[in-house]
């Protein structure tokens, strides 16, 4: 029953009033007024509902996350034995160029993998302060030839925006994703899409309507919004749009707005999506405002060609491929290579050779002994024994566990001869600075 401007929910129960005589004198009514009972279960529905996609897209990100450590370690095989070959092949080799694919074609996998680890939350983060408005800008040209000439792009920045925390690169990659996203929903029709940066305070409540919204803290918050005027989406699609692999195209497919989710998730921000069928898309991503200025991780670089290693290394991994390929890439840059299968086995060799090894290059996964467990050992004995973990999973989530293991470096799957080498020259301490 509507009550003036509000909806409200009555049970009622009506029974006929009789005379003396039988005759129907009147009508009984009692109406008792349920509304918020009505209320409390509809809330209790819709947290229902959204812990159950809560849970649904924590599934699939531990799900993308463990194919994308495994993939990577398959990866380090292939990406590994190409640049081994490549080293000594003659350079007017015809055995060159089908190497040089086997090369591209692994890298665009292994950059398969990095957006499955963003869907996940596992992805490389390297965190810098920064004004977004900017970054949208300097963007600009790119995201003008990425999109249909039918369609406007229209930039409307807030005053006093502030800064945000966050990998750049990753950042990027959101802002990409929900632009294509916003010019496929227009097709081939004119169109607009709106890309709008302001900042915003958020509450519990507003939350209430955010993905992640239930991992994030009200208070300031810089928002990132696309909104387009394309087919818009039904209730079942928007349910599902962050689904690896999910698409409304006959040949869709990708990680695009997956790996949106994970970004944001991995930024502790959260994300809401606003549309109806035929009336467009508003994408809203929120970013918490940067308390602080953070100190820019720099990249580091592999130093000059030509540099030679000396003495013993050690290797540990589980896997037979990954184990073959960084004993020859460490002994083509001039160390002696022991190689252990497995944890146990390390352990056995270290304990052997100990006094003589110059480094160790461990695995982080194996099913004896785990790295961690292997690296806690090697420090009781050797406390300055250099280590470098190698791991399908990103360095962020990874070394956290390794923090009171002392001098320990990282190298993530799949790595070339190159990246391996500057981890090794890191982890030796004759790593050059990067160029500036």
């Amino acid at each position: 029953m509507r009550v003036g401007a509000e909806v409200r929910w009555f049970l009622s129960k009506w029974q006929p009033l009789r005379g003396r005589e039988g005759e129907l004198s009147g009508i009984q009514l009692i109406a008792l007024d349920i509304t918020d009972r009505k209320q409390a279960q509809e809330q209790e529905r819709s947290l229902a509902e959204k812990l159950q996609q809560t849970q649904k897209l924590e599934s699939l990100g531990v799900l993308a996350g463990g194919i994308a450590h495994d993939f990577n370690t398959l990866l380090s095989g292939i990406l590994g034995n190409a640049d081994l070959a490549l080293l000594e092949l003659p350079a007017g080799s015809p055995a060159r160029q089908p190497l040089e694919q086997v090369l591209a074609g692994a890298r665009r996998a292994a950059d398969l993998t990095r957006q499955m680890l963003a869907y996940s939350g596992r992805g490389r983060f390297v965190i810098e302060t920064v004004a977004l408005p900017q970054v949208v800008r300097e963007m600009g040209s790119l995201l003008e030839i990425s999109i249909s000439k039918k369609n406007v792009l229209r930039y409307e920045f807030g005053d006093g925006v502030p800064e945000v925390e966050v990998d750049v690169a990753q950042l990027r990659q959101v802002v990409m994703n929900l632009i294509l996203n916003a010019a496929e929903a227009i097709g081939d029709r004119t169109g607009a899409i709106a890309l709008r940066v302001g900042a915003t305070d958020v509450t519990a409540a507003d939350l209430a309507d955010y993905v992640l919204g239930e991992h994030v803290a009200a208070g300031p918050f810089v928002y990132l919004e696309v909104a387009d005027t394309g087919c818009g989406m039904t209730p079942e699609v928007r349910a599902r749009i962050f689904e690896p692999f999910y698409s409304t195209k006959f040949a869709g497919r990708g990680l695009g707005l997956a790996a949106v989710l994970g970004i944001v998730r991995g930024h502790h921000g959260a994300l809401r999506i606003t549309s109806e069928p035929g009336r467009g898309t508003t994408f809203r991503v929120l970013l918490p405002a940067a308390a602080r200025r953070a100190a820019a991780e720099g990249q580091r670089t592999a130093g000059p060609q030509g540099w030679t290693g000396t003495g013993t290394v050690l290797v540990v991994d589980d896997e037979e491929t990954v184990l073959a390929t960084s004993r020859r890439m460490l002994q083509r840059m001039g160390f002696e290579v022991l190689a252990a299968g497995g944890g146990r086995r390390g352990l056995e060799l270290a304990r052997e050779h100990g006094p003589g090894l110059r480094a160790v290059l461990l695995d982080l996964t194996m099913p004896d002994l785990d790295g961690e467990q292997v690296c806690a050992e090697l420090r009781r004995a050797w406390p300055e024994l250099p280590v470098v973990i190698s791991s399908g999973y990103a360095e962020a989530e990874v070394m956290p566990r390794f923090a009171a293991h002392g001098r320990t470096g990282f190298v993530q799957k799949p790595y070339g001869f190159d990246t391996l080498a500057a981890a090794m020259r890191t982890a030796l301490g004759e790593d050059v600075p990067a160029a500036g």
